[in-house]
């Protein structure tokens, strides 16, 4: 995904973003930028001929990367889970006003002075429910897109992944995430 005469702004723009998903999905931005640079110097998409669609195909290349190589770092954390019937989770939807979160509130963790508390909870969370979070709730993608994903970058071990098990680990990251503020005052920041 070079240049090839299109505008330069749209090229680090794309770039900025990728990396910003990289970061939070592997947690090291060292690695985060290497897999950047990886997947747009090998993607073969025209970002001038129609700028959305390539930034589509080249985050979804990126995410399959790095699920790839946090499966990698962790074997088998990919697995889904099996979901337990009676497991009842601390709220009832999947998205996150069930949580008690606002989509500023989440911005303000991802772009402003939560930024460092929001890492710091990923790196708590399982690869997986770290992945389903990112695809949720950062790049707003569905269950089925996020369960697609997962199996296309988590190998043989991630096959079992469906919808309904992307809503249970994304409902699971958002109970610990709202538990997390909670705990630390930001709930009460929420806009």
């Amino acid at each position: 995904m070079g240049n090839q005469g299109c505008s330069e702004l749209l090229v680090q723009d794309t770039a900025a973003k990728l990396f910003q998903t990289a970061a939070l999905l592997l947690g090291d931005e060292a690695d985060a930028v290497s897999l950047v640079e990886e997947t747009m110097a090998a993607a073969e998409v025209d970002p001038c001929a129609d700028a959305k669609s390539a930034q589509v195909i080249v985050q979804d290349q990126l995410i399959q990367a790095a699920i790839r190589k946090l499966s990698q770092r962790a074997p088998g954390a990919f697995a889904a889970a099996e979901t337990g019937g009676g497991n009842a989770l601390c709220i009832e939807g999947d998205d996150l006003s069930a949580a008690g979160i606002s989509q500023s509130q989440l911005n303000r963790l991802l772009e402003g002075e939560g930024r460092g508390e929001l890492r710091a909870w990923l790196e708590h969370l399982p690869p997986a429910q770290r992945a389903v979070f990112v695809e949720r709730a950062v790049l707003g993608k569905d269950n089925a897109m996020t369960a697609q994903t997962l199996r296309a970058g988590g190998g043989e071990s991630a096959a079992g992944w469906t919808p309904d098990k992307v809503s249970d680990a994304f409902r699971q990251a958002l109970c610990s995430l709202a538990s997390s503020l909670v705990h630390s005052g930001d709930m009460a920041q929420a806009v």
